[in-house]
């Protein structure tokens, strides 16, 4: 197995925003998510969310896709929701955000995370950090340094996760 520290912070929502991740199946509908990527080798930091999303900060080894497994946590969460709550539906919106952490940044991350309620509560969440794509949005100076035929230079600005509005890293 090769060296490697690859960290992430994840994001999906409920199939049309809805309201679906109630206190009566968010803590299973958390405790199974962890146990689906625990077999798969991944590490979870930190995990929470609001009743229409989710979050994690995971550490991925490079043998797992990133797409894979969101693909694969989102169809067998929902599987197992609507097994055990016959009465209901639940599903979950296509697309999920990603954004790669450095080590450095990770404990702000799981932070954020973690406090998810409270900063719903208190409408202190970052934008940056709780957006979902169905379309495969990249960033916006990548897809013009192509077309110019430069490659973007890599840079990682000095950023925190509370700066609203601005990326966060």
């Amino acid at each position: 197995m090769p060296f490697w520290r690859a960290f992430y912070h994840l994001v999906w929502v409920t199939k049309n925003r809805e309201p679906l991740i109630q206190p009566e199946i968010e803590s299973s509908l958390y405790a199974y998510l962890v146990h689906k990527v625990a077999k798969l080798g991944v590490f979870v930091y930190a995990i929470n969310g609001w009743t229409d999303h989710v979050h994690l900060v995971v550490a991925i080894p490079p043998h797992v896709s990133v797409s894979d497994l969101v693909k694969h946590l989102k169809g067998s969460s929902s599987h197992e929701l609507n097994q055990i709550r016959a009465n209901n539906y639940f599903a979950w919106q296509r697309g999920f955000g990603v954004l790669t952490v450095g080590e450095r940044q990770r404990p702000a991350a799981e932070l954020y995370v973690r406090q998810q309620k409270e900063h719903h509560a208190a409408s202190t969440t970052h934008a940056w950090l709780e957006r979902c794509s169905e379309t495969g949005d990249g960033p916006e100076e990548a897809s013009s340094s192509l077309a110019s035929g430069s490659l973007p230079a890599a840079r990682e600005p000095n950023l925190d996760y509370d700066i609203p509005g601005e990326p966060p890293f």
